[in-house]
């Protein structure tokens, strides 16, 4: 499954995973945007709300961007 999500790094409110009013996921991670550190937040915020291992989660495109394309892999969907 591919999904586009919308990070929000420093974050009081994460780590949590809100559908926006555009229908992209909003993902709210304490981590900093700083070496990777909010994508890897990020990710394994995706994992926690899809119910998946952080494995089945990588990033497809955006990596420097707050607007970002995740793959999930969720066993039984395509």
């Amino acid at each position: 499954m591919i999904i586009d999500a919308y990070i929000k790094p420093n974050s009081t409110k994460g780590p949590l995973v809100e559908t926006g009013e555009d229908g992209v996921l909003v993902v709210f991670v304490r981590a900093p945007a700083v070496e990777g550190k909010a994508n890897k937040a990020a990710i394994e915020a995706l994992a926690a709300h899809f119910g998946v291992r952080r494995g089945a989660v990588s990033l497809l495109k955006g990596a420097t961007s707050r607007r970002k394309r995740f793959v999930i892999d969720v066993p039984g969907h395509r």
